[in-house]
């Protein structure tokens, strides 16, 4: 286990636990951003809409995986969800999680 497992957590397992659970990615970058390429399957919330699409995703009832560019906006996005009573974790930039799916 390295620094940063033990700091943050290994996120290739949790990605791996939330995938085998059947989880949902959210790609929160803006339409024309998610146009652009983002992972096959994957669903697009634009972070500005968040709040309004929480008693959707409680619907799912699924863990979800978030994304965007670079983490910011997903992370805001995981915060909005974790305090709605979703499972989510922030995954990070969409291309990167796209190698670890």
């Amino acid at each position: 286990m390295g620094l940063l497992d033990f700091l943050f957590g290994n996120k290739g397992a949790k990605i791996n636990d939330f995938k085998s659970r059947g989880a949902i990615i959210v790609d929160v970058r803006s339409k024309a951003e998610y146009e652009g390429g983002a992972i096959p399957g994957s669903k697009n919330i634009p972070l500005q809409t968040i709040n309004s699409k929480v008693s959707e995703i409680k619907k799912w009832n699924k863990p979800v995986i978030l994304c965007c560019a670079s983490g910011m906006r997903s992370g805001s996005a995981t915060a909005v969800l974790k305090s709605n009573g979703i499972e989510a974790m922030n995954g990070g930039g969409w291309f990167s999680l796209s190698k670890k799916l």
